[in-house]
């Protein structure tokens, strides 16, 4: 089969190769999955550049969500239960960027006939992390500010749409200030830009002297620093990436003087913790918030395999719109 490999970490349009690889074949308690399509996302290509908490054995193949049809099923009730049906593909290891992959049949996720593939493909990593951020973590209440940096990202964007419908104001931070209008005329409440001074002054002049309570941060270094500084006294900061690769600095007297309180969220760690009609129930309502349009990933370019370098170089290209997928193979289920 087809399979994106990089053998040493680096820059992914440089370390990556389209290779003949052997099928893989599904232990006990596995399934093996046709695939039709997978996002390119900014967790995959962390991995790649070696930035990522968990790093595999190289060589690797990225990839840790998609869509396609389960086509072989080792031993277990699990995986004779979705064989030949089309799923969700959580892949924690990595592995979906290739024609098969093969993962736990618990982590194979029917979908609904009415979602289509594209939106099945990012199903789990954007919507499930605002969910599990927004809702069960901070559970921001009607009528508070949540701060978030990155807020032109796909996830930020899905986070301005669902404080529309939740009754949160969005106060967002966009690096380039072209995208202040674009953000305000999706729902954000109020849209700053990092260029025009620092963010913590910026969301004071807005929110008041007292900051916010609720913010996210996925950059970390001067961004997240400030992201911070913006918080109240009782305010709490959840933390879900580091985009820059530089460290956060904590003031210690703002520490002191009140109960802020910074948080790592990791999406894995938190799903593990999730009892199994927690998990059902937060799939019940991906499913719905990608029929009302809150959760549904804007769709960008689509590439084949073979085309990876042109894909991972629009999946990062500044003010690019919509999710970058690897066209993999068709619907046949």
């Amino acid at each position: 089969m087809k399979a994106i490999v990089f053998d040493q970490f680096g820059e992914p349009a440089e370390v990556m190769r389209i290779r003949d690889v052997p099928v893989p074949v599904p232990g006990p308690g596995e399934v093996r999955v046709r695939m039709i399509a997978t996002p390119v996302n900014p967790s995959d290509l962390l991995v790649v550049r070696g930035r990522y908490g968990v790093l595999p054995r190289l060589p690797a193949t990225p990839g840790f969500e998609g869509v396609g049809v389960v086509d072989q099923v080792g031993p277990g009730l699990l995986g004779r239960l979705v064989k030949g049906k089309r799923v969700t593909v959580i892949n924690g290891a990595g592995g979906n960027w290739a024609e098969y992959a093969v993962i736990p049949a618990r982590q194979a996720r029917p979908v609904p006939a009415d979602l289509p593939d594209e939106q099945v493909a990012s199903f789990f990593v954007n919507p499930g992390t605002v969910l599990a951020m927004v809702r069960h973590v901070l559970k921001v209440p009607r009528g508070e500010w949540l701060l978030q940096s990155a807020a032109g990202s796909t996830l930020g964007r899905m986070i301005i749409k669902l404080g529309r419908q939740d009754g949160f104001k969005t106060l967002n931070v966009v690096r380039r200030r072209e995208a202040i209008a674009e953000l305000k005329t999706l729902g954000g409440d109020a849209v700053i830009s990092s260029s025009d001074g620092p963010i913590d002054e910026q969301v004071r002049a807005i929110t008041g002297a007292d900051g916010v309570r609720y913010a996210l941060d996925p950059v970390g270094g001067d961004t997240g620093t400030e992201v911070f500084r913006s918080l109240g006294a009782d305010g709490r900061l959840l933390v879900y990436g580091s985009l820059s690769n530089e460290p956060l600095r904590i003031e210690t007297r703002l520490m002191i003087a009140g109960k802020r309180v910074v948080e790592g969220f990791w999406m894995g760690h938190w799903m593990r913790e999730r009892s199994i009609p927690g998990a059902l129930k937060l799939f019940h309502d991906i499913g719905v918030g990608i029929r009302s349009g809150v959760l549904a990933t804007e769709l960008g370019a689509r590439f084949p395999l073979d085309e990876i370098e042109q894909a991972v170089r629009e999946a990062e290209a500044v003010g690019r719109h919509g999710k970058v997928l690897l066209q993999i193979g068709r619907n046949d289920a």
